[in-house]
């Protein structure tokens, strides 16, 4: 039987950034039209392993061969012209231009004779495309069939998807799904990165494991479960997240610098009555003091624009926000801070990190709203960077390190400490595992349900169901924002909580 040459062919590749070796040895293949999930964790070597893929970062030894012959990847332009593209996990589009003038630009063939390849592409894959649209208009799904169009027109035959599911909603991710299916029949091979362990399952033939820079185990989907990919995936240490509602109590949360144990009774300490602003209207809805309360909905539902105006960042219109019977409404976020709130953004790398500072630097950016000092206390800096670094495991030569050189799950976890360090009463979460992998998962589980055990309250938004689910005691659903029914942990379904996040109710 003749020897089947794969699409790529990555054998033995090693890397190492000044003396910390990412990747050692790696050996992977990609065969036409399969799709190759890569899984691992943030600081596994999975980013780094796809920009050598890209030309951006260059081996420093191995081997790569494409249709058999060995390349020596250059740049992300000889990349491309080899075939390879990525799809990035935010859709880079010119927002006031067009699908077709985003698609084509910076290629040099007339545009008569782009227009009719790529019309050609879009019959052939059986998508409904309108290249007229502005794309400041699409939804990220849409904006993500335009980068993979991108890429098609430009010849690729190899696609690598990066975390594509992340802000999409749930016919979003079928609709990609299904794309992927076509792709797959048009002989294209795809590396396809996620955290989403079920997806793996769904849409991918074979499995790689990075676990410090090693595949640790790989091959057909088939031959794996979820269980061997997690004992792959997490440190011998680390606990499976189902195994979350067993270790409450086991391990103690320190906000600021002092150990949080003392027994606390509940009570009411967020309540908003018909509050409306920019992009809600008319909610209502209460947080008590040791309890989750989970705000679930599809993306556009309102979520992110709520916490923001009960947080000071957007202006609201009417309505109240009551932080313990006193009206907090319309508040600077620093008067909020100091009241007892304090919120974790959804973009970290927007909102919630200073990337040129150091660890240290912005696990303690918020106690500046607290501290009316202008002499900051070096030594509780050190104090506060040290207990979170070393609670949250956070993976650091020091804590001068710059934030811009840790990985993205790494970085949540400073972004989660430096919400803590205010000390705050109420918490508001905006999608806080988004992004991280399935052992930083488990660790930022256990941190909130310790933080409800000590008798925080906690605002907990997510467009992960499950996740919800999992960590919520009650639950308010928003569509076309408002919030459209409430349920508690015992009568929700997963079943109900989609019907109701996609208006389906009664």
């Amino acid at each position: 039987m003749k020897e089947i040459i794969p699409l790529l062919s990555i054998q033995n590749i090693y890397k190492s950034f000044a003396s910390n070796p990412v990747l050692s040895g790696v050996n992977i293949r990609l065969n036409r039209g399969e799709v190759v999930a890569v899984i691992g964790g943030n600081g596994a070597g999975k980013s780094t392993l796809m920009k050598i893929l890209m030309g951006i970062y260059k081996a420093d030894s191995g081997t790569i061969f494409i249709n058999g012959s060995e390349v020596s990847l250059m740049n992300p332009s000889h990349s491309l012209d080899l075939g390879i593209y990525l799809v990035p996990q935010e859709p880079m589009l010119f927002p006031n231009m067009t699908v077709e003038e985003n698609i084509i630009i910076g290629m040099n063939q007339s545009k008569a004779e782009l227009k009719r390849e790529l019309k050609i592409i879009i019959k052939k894959m059986g998508w409904e495309v309108s290249l007229i649209r502005k794309a400041d208009t699409l939804s990220i799904a849409e904006q993500q069939l335009v980068e993979i169009l991108r890429g098609l027109l430009r010849k690729a035959r190899i696609l690598i998807f990066d975390e594509p599911t992340s802000a999409l909603t749930f016919r979003e991710v079928n609709l990609l799904f299904q794309i992927i299916e076509d792709l797959k029949h048009q002989g294209i091979g795809i590396f396809y990165i996620t955290h989403r362990l079920k997806e793996v399952f769904e849409i991918a033939t074979e499995v790689y494991v990075l676990k410090d820079g090693i595949i640790t185990s790989s091959g057909k989907i088939d031959n794996f479960t979820e269980e061997l990919l997690i004992k792959g995936l997490i440190s011998d240490e680390d606990d499976k997240v189902s195994e979350l509602s067993a270790e409450k109590g086991e391990h103690p949360v320190f906000v600021n610098d002092k150990e949080i144990t003392e027994d606390v009774r509940i009570e009411k300490i967020l309540e908003i009555n018909r509050f409306t602003g920019y992009g809600f209207r008319d909610i209502n809805l209460t947080v008590n003091t040791g309890q989750i309360l989970g705000l679930a909905g599809v993306v556009g539902s309102g979520r992110t624009e709520l916490a923001e105006a009960i947080f000071g960042l957007n202006r609201t219109i009417s309505g109240e926000v009551l932080l313990y019977g006193e009206d907090i409404t319309g508040l600077r976020t620093s008067e909020i801070i100091k009241r007892g709130i304090n919120y974790l953004p959804e973009d970290r790398h927007l909102n919630g990190i200073f990337g040129e500072s150091s660890v240290k630097i912005n696990l303690n950016a918020s106690t500046l709203f607290i501290d009316s000092k202008f002499i900051i206390n070096g030594k509780k800096e050190s104090e506060i960077s040290s207990r979170y670094i070393q609670k949250f495991s956070i993976k650091v030569m020091d804590e001068d390190q710059k934030i811009s050189s840790l990985s993205g799950g790494n970085q949540q976890k400073v972004v989660i400490g430096k919400v803590l360090s205010t000390s705050p009463q109420l918490i508001i979460l905006d999608e806080p595992t988004r992004g991280i992998d399935a052992g930083a998962r488990s660790d930022v589980y256990r941190i909130i349900e310790q933080l409800k055990n000590d008798g925080r309250a906690i605002l907990l938004i997510s467009s992960d169901f499950e996740e919800i689910l999992i960590l919520s005691d009650r639950i308010e659903v928003m569509h076309g924002g408002t919030n459209v029914r409430s349920f508690t942990r015992e009568e929700i379904s997963m079943d109900q909580l989609t019907e109701a996040a996609f208006g389906l109710v009664g």
